[in-house]
């Protein structure tokens, strides 16, 4: 059973933005923590992102501060991951993560929930 569907990948140029979307079965996104990793070919998965259920405070890695935005719409139980600016560096599968636990979304990849990753592709 797929619990997080992501969505809006796609190739674009350096410069371009992009928006992705994951939406959570409501069980999962009510009392989650909602992350972003991305993996690039040949590495290991890396944190982008993520935002705290309770207040809403949200973290970045320090090589996306001020170009992506996390954000969440609990109507749609939904997630978003807003980049701008994008470069090739940002090239990378992106998935989108659930957990209750902020600690393992911000320090780990252990989370209990991931998504099936969308592509994106940054070209110079």
């Amino acid at each position: 059973q797929v619990q997080l569907v992501e969505s809006g990948g796609g190739l674009v140029q350096a410069g371009a933005s992009l928006r992705l979307s994951c939406t959570a079965a409501k069980p999962i996104f009510r009392d989650s923590n909602m992350a972003w990793f991305r993996q690039a070919p040949g590495k290991e998965r890396k944190f982008v992102a993520a935002i705290n259920w309770s207040n809403s405070n949200t973290y970045y890695a320090d090589s996306v501060k001020g170009r992506f935005t996390i954000s969440r719409d609990d109507a749609k139980n939904t997630v978003y991951l807003q980049m701008i600016n994008l470069k090739p560096e940002d090239t990378a599968v992106y998935y989108c993560a659930a957990d209750p636990r902020i600690a393992v979304v911000l320090t780990t990849t252990a989370c209990d929930y991931w998504g099936q990753g969308t592509q994106v592709t940054v070209s110079s």
